[in-house]
């Protein structure tokens, strides 16, 4: 295929001879830079024709436009119409597509032991047209989902804008940058890109063309990007066939799907020329398709030409998707993996980052669950965006703070968590970030104090941290938050636990938050990350114990259930039985506040032991013989005897005979009972005639029941609490129940703590401080 020459016009020599000058460069070097001889440049300085390849590739390496160069009617290449463009385009297709599915068909990352198909792991990815960090939004339009009373983790990077799937989103560019957060997961989908089009299911008339713009480069004798591209062509299939000429051609008719990778993986030496490769390509061949990924806030450029989006995190179906993919054909199942994450909302929040998705689908398939201690897990989610990430790729970016070395950012993170979370700053504007910024880096050994000096750090520190780790995120414009709420608590935690090494100020402060419930997760963090949580532990308790020290009638409510619980002999801890009869006889309270519907499920959710052994369903003519089984027989049978939508279908005298069979009825309650449930007509025989007597006598019925349960049982007391001291009991049981998560968190304590801890659990003040005295 005969290739035609071009021609420099006298106005065109004359502006090559002016780029000579401005350069400084000699003829020999510029023939080394555009891979020609240097009698090819004397000829063209001299007006003689050369190979247009050259003639475009020097034009290019002094910054010129070769069309405004090349004399007018030559300035095209070979006509189209002279060559079969489809034909060969679908040669070029065939020739590089084993190249293609080896370079994007797998991926490998963390600590995978090996690849893993693209295809057999792809999630379909989402893209935001409008870029979250350039809304105009205050801080008050961004929390607005937020109650500060009824705290749930609510997602920081909710976005109501309208998500596009990927593939539509490139199809409808036809110049395309994608930007996203670290391990969004821009790789994996341009690859996915170049997959789908070399098997013919997206822009089958294109020839991918793949090019990882680190490696571009990085490599020797720096080429220009095209003759990069041809370098790479050459290094496929039949070499005889697959010459440049046919590229080229390809190229110039506009038929090329051009994928450029990692812009902010250059060097920042190589930057400059990068982009101006990027920009005289994609001007040169404008037909062509150009599609490049970029961190989000990686560097302060635009290409005039693209159109910027954004990768959308995962949302639920997505993060399912990926799961079923992962786990298939594996021991553990991807339902059992998705129900562990709802039951963790706080991991759940990671798994909308694709690459931390990765990390907890590899920790999740080796053990079939999370770790107990999630300090540990969200330390491996930071190690991975802070160090891992870019090792594992070779990838070593420019430091923009020397001095700020991995564990600097996570001393000045902490920082920033700490102050941050205790305001309820969960979005905070940039000039408020910068100064927390200044005001650690000016303490660093040999930092420059000067004002304006630390200002312009500060800017540098920011961007670095957000587009080099993704942990910090711009949600609007010029308003930050962290990356994920998991990621603010647990820097919070950090900066309480590890900075500040649980000092007694740090922990009374924090101790002083165990009602809040948005501090949940940080306590959690705290008792794992310590060394020893014995100090943190002890004082969490003494907080739950003041919450209702000082209310007297609270005090008896728990001396009474202290009390019943040392009326019975049971194989089981007395701070489980409290925990039972607390629930039964307080439980508007727990359906109210807490949602626990079961007198068991209490002392289930505290941790300790179960007690369904010793109880059974009320009706069950299998119920055991014992007090706790009687006891709850006789609250249900008071409940349905209470109940104002009551029918004989409740089958009250059915469930009188399970409580008259229990063994451990006393004799003159038996006989008491026997009379109340003589009382009450055959529903069977009359069931009009029972609906008028219950409706006539029922309301006494159940009292008469009520009072029994009272003078023989010392149960089914109506207490009568005041809303206030509800409230106070509500807050009482949570924290309870998050001392004991805490205890249960698989946190270094001593033995003796924990016994004390569970000894003196929901007990009166005057009984712990007997218990005390005892010890000593």
């Amino acid at each position: 295929m005969a290739r035609r020459s071009l021609l420099a016009s006298s106005d065109g020599i004359e502006k090559i001879k002016s780029a000579f000058k401005r350069k400084k460069w000699t003829r020999e070097f510029l023939a080394g830079k555009a891979g020609c001889s240097r009698q090819t440049i004397w000829s063209l300085l001299k007006g003689n024709s050369i190979d247009c390849d050259f003639f475009m590739e020097i034009c290019s390496q002094l910054g010129l436009d070769w069309e405004e160069i090349a004399e007018p009617d030559l300035a095209e290449p070979t006509p189209k119409n002279t060559v079969n463009i489809d034909a060969l385009v679908q040669e070029l297709r065939e020739k590089i597509k084993p190249s293609i599915q080896e370079r994007c068909g797998t991926m490998r990352v963390l600590d995978m032991t090996q690849p893993i198909g693209l295809n057999d792991i792809y999630t379909n990815v989402n893209i935001l047209e409008k870029i979250t960090g350039l809304r105009r939004k205050e801080i008050t339009e961004l929390l607005q989902n937020y109650n500060s009373e009824d705290f749930d983790r609510f997602g920081l990077g909710r976005v109501t804008e309208e998500r596009v799937p990927g593939l539509d989103a490139v199809s409808k560019y036809n110049k395309l940058m994608i930007l996203g957060k670290p391990g969004a997961g821009k790789t994996t989908f341009l690859k996915h890109i170049a997959i789908q089009c070399i098997g013919g299911e997206f822009q089958a008339k294109r020839v991918p063309i793949f090019v990882t713009l680190k490696d571009f480069s990085e490599t020797a004798n720096q080429p220009t990007l095209l003759k990069y591209i041809r370098q790479q062509f050459s290094a496929w299939g039949d070499v005889e066939r697959l010459h440049a000429p046919s590229l080229d051609e390809v190229i110039n008719h506009g038929r090329a799907l051009v994928l450029l990778d990692g812009l902010d993986e250059v060097r920042e030496e190589d930057h400059r020329r990068v982009l101006k490769e990027i920009r005289e390509l994609s001007a040169q061949f404008r037909d062509n398709q150009f599609v490049i990924t970029c961190r989000i806030a990686a560097r302060e450029h635009t290409f005039d030409k693209f159109t910027d989006v954004e990768v959308a995190d995962f949302d639920k179906e997505q993060i399912s998707t990926f799961a079923h993919n992962w786990f298939k054909n594996k021991a553990v199942k991807a339902d059992i993996f998705i129900k562990y994450l709802k039951d963790n909302e706080p991991i759940q929040e990671l798994a909308t980052n694709p690459l931390l998705l990765t990390l907890l689908c590899l920790v999740f398939e080796e053990s079939g669950d999370f770790p107990a201690n999630r300090s540990e897990l969200y330390k491996e989610g930071l190690d991975a965006l802070l160090k891992k990430w870019d090792a594992n790729r070779g990838i070593y970016r420019d430091q923009v703070y020397k001095k700020l070395s991995v564990q600097r950012k996570e001393e000045l993170l902490s920082k920033i968590a700490l102050t941050t979370f205790e305001g309820g700053e969960y979005f905070f504007k940039q000039k408020v970030a910068e100064q927390y910024i200044t005001d650690y880096i000016r303490n660093l050994p040999d930092a420059n104090t000067d004002p304006e000096a630390l200002q312009i750090d500060s800017e540098l520190v920011l961007r670095s941290i957000e587009y080099q780790h993704g942990l910090l995120v711009e949600r609007a414009k010029r308003i930050y938050s962290f990356s994920h709420l998991t990621f603010h608590e647990y820097f919070t935690a950090r900066e309480i636990v590890v900075v500040k090494q649980s000092s007694e100020d740090a922990l009374q402060n924090l101790v002083s938050h165990i009602t809040d419930k948005r501090w949940r997760e940080v306590f959690l963090l705290a008792v794992g990350m310590s060394p020893s949580a014995d100090r943190l532990l002890l004082l969490m308790k003494e907080k739950v114990d003041a919450l209702v020290a000082d209310d007297e009638k609270l005090q008896h409510f728990l001396s009474w259930a202290n009390q019943k619980s040392l009326s019975l002999q049971l194989p089981y801890t007395a701070a489980s039985v409290r925990a039972f009869y607390l629930c039964l006889e307080d439980a508007d309270t727990f359906i109210d506040h807490l949602f626990i519907d079961n007198s068991l499920d209490f002392a289930d959710a505290l941790g300790l032991e179960h007690l369904e052994s010793y109880v059974v369903e009320c009706g069950d003519a299998s119920l055991l013989q014992n007090g706790l089984g009687l006891d709850l027989a006789l609250y249900r049978t008071l409940d349905i005897g209470l109940s104002a939508g009551f029918s004989p279908e409740n089958a009250l005298a059915d469930d009188l005979d399970n409580v008259l069979n229990n063994h451990q009825l006393e004799p003159e309650l038996k006989r008491a009972l026997q009379q109340l449930k003589d009382e009450l007509p055959d529903s069977n025989k009359n069931e009009e005639g029972f609906n008028k007597w219950w409706k006539d006598n029922g309301d006494i019925w159940g009292k008469k029941l009520n009072v029994l349960m009272i003078n023989y049982r010392d149960i089914a007391y109506n207490w009568p609490f005041s809303y206030e001291q509800e409230k106070n009991l509500a807050e009482y049981y949570e924290a309870t129940l998050l001392l004991m998560e805490c205890l249960d968190s698989d946190c270094y304590a001593s033995v003796e703590l924990r016994y004390q801890i569970e000894d003196t659990l929901l007990l009166p003040i005057a009984e712990i401080e007997k218990r005390k005295a005892q010890l000593v």
